[in-house]
């Protein structure tokens, strides 16, 4: 079944100044070619515009909503507006500068826009820290009487903006270029191999250099098949540890174990790596035997297990004797004959079925030393418990008379203790609870 085709979307890239970033817009009906000057359809309103290349086709995933059209192409009239607009940013800029240091203001000025209608002034600076421009503006609008918007930027749009050479002798990529810039880490410098120092591979703007991201993709791709620098490998001259490893020639600087002044060059595809990376302490040793390519053998091979390492199958046991015991005799292919008995070796009896807790015999315990033996018959005891008289009911107990001093008086004529609680006999088994007396 073949596949089924994406839509597409017919789109022309336009940029608002060159070597800034490309937009997706509708051409519409308009035959336009790179180089093409339009007035465009905008966020902010109408706008001047670059055609960066001709009509082409994306997918519909690529185009950001909502896709603006192409008005018209540039008429003599809008070049000549344009061009008015270029002189009122530089006069912009000259004011501004002058009233920055009039208002003795942190910032450095960058850069003035203005709009296609002259409806607003945008300003771009660059500071360390927030600054306080709202008197700033007032006096901006006061001279131009327009609206006035100032935006901060990084040090690297302020680089994209205006421009120069790189040290490399070519002009910035950011400003010829790039669209977009892609995040640069230093981890990317240490796959490269390269000096760390932060000016050697940062850029004029202060940042590290965009160019960093072009040949990490190569870097990472080789990276994966070279062993890592303390690596121990075994070459064909014998084994050693690697002491460098060039990448992008994919060779390794090998020590040999034998002769550790001995210092080799390799080929990646002439050595096998037995450890990849730094011994650690918890790493297993490796085996003296295993030289797949200094030995000539190829590697360790496990040995097959023979007939006689074969483990023998015993008969399950239950864990109770009620149950069945299987002493089937196990198949021919699993277990040898009773006359296939090696010599030397005796036959197994069979282990009697284990017999049950309640089924065993009671084994006499021995007397405590502390504790006494039990005197007499327990029948003795039996007949003791059964001739004591019976507890009489609370209701029917002699009732406590006070005595002199005011307390209770127990049936004994003795005092009663003052501080002793009476005793509760809820919890007693042979307790019952009197019944209430019927009124």
């Amino acid at each position: 079944m073949e596949e089924q085709t994406k839509p597409q979307v017919r789109v022309v890239d336009i940029q608002f100044r060159p070597g800034q970033k490309v937009y997706f817009f509708d051409p519409g009906n308009l035959a336009l070619s790179q180089g093409d000057h339009v007035i465009i359809d905008t966020a902010r309103g109408a706008e001047f515009g670059i055609c960066a290349s001709g009509i082409h086709a994306i997918t519909e995933k690529e185009v950001v909503a909502p896709l603006r059209r192409v008005l018209r192409k540039t008429t003599p009239q809008d070049e000549r507006i344009v061009a008015e607009n270029r002189a009122k940013e530089k006069r912009a800029e000259q004011a501004c500068m002058q009233k920055i240091q009039t208002h003795g203001l942190d910032m450095q000025l960058v850069s003035a826009e203005c709009a296609f209608d002259g409806s607003k002034i945008l300003f771009y600076f660059t500071a360390d820290e927030r600054v306080d421009f709202r008197e700033l503006v007032k006096d901006l609008a006061s001279v131009f009487h327009t609206r006035i918007e100032l935006r901060q930027i990084g040090v690297r749009d302020k680089a994209k903006m205006v421009g120069g050479l790189g040290i490399c002798g070519r002009p910035f990529c950011c400003a010829s270029f790039l669209d977009d810039f892609q995040p640069v880490s230093i981890k990317m410098a240490k796959s490269q191999n390269l000096s760390l120092n932060p000016t050697k591979i940062s850029g004029t703007c202060g940042r590290l250099m965009c160019c960093l991201k072009y040949e990490q993709d190569t870097y990472e791709a080789l990276i994966r098949t070279s062993p890592k620098p303390e690596s121990f490998v075994d070459t064909p001259d014998g084994r050693g540890t690697v002491m460098e490893a060039d990448i992008l020639r994919q060779r390794v600087k090998v020590r040999m174990e034998k002769d550790p002044d001995t210092v080799n060059t390799y080929e990646n595809e002439d050595v096998a790596v037995l450890r990849n990376g730094k011994a650690k302490k918890n790493d297993a040793p490796i085996p003296a035997d295993l030289a797949p390519i200094s030995g000539g053998s190829g590697p360790r091979k496990k040995k097959e297990a023979s007939q006689e390492d074969a483990m023998v199958l015993e008969p399950i046991r239950f864990r109770y004797s009620t149950e069945s015991v299987v002493d089937e005799a196990p198949k021919a292919a699993e277990a040898p004959q009773a006359g296939e008995q090696k010599a030397g070796e005796k036959a197994e009896e069979p282990k009697p079925p284990r017999q049950r807790r309640q089924d065993r015999p009671r084994r006499p315990r021995p007397p405590r030393e502390d504790q006494e033996k039990p005197a007499g018959n327990p029948a003795e005891k039996r007949e003791y418990r059964d001739n004591r008289p019976p507890r009489q009911r609370r209701q029917d107990r002699p009732k406590e008379e006070p005595n002199a001093n005011g307390g209770p008086q127990q049936a004994n004529g003795g005092p009663q203790q003052a501080n002793r609680p009476p005793r509760r006999r809820n919890n007693y088994r042979g307790y019952r609870k009197p019944n209430k007396p019927q009124e």
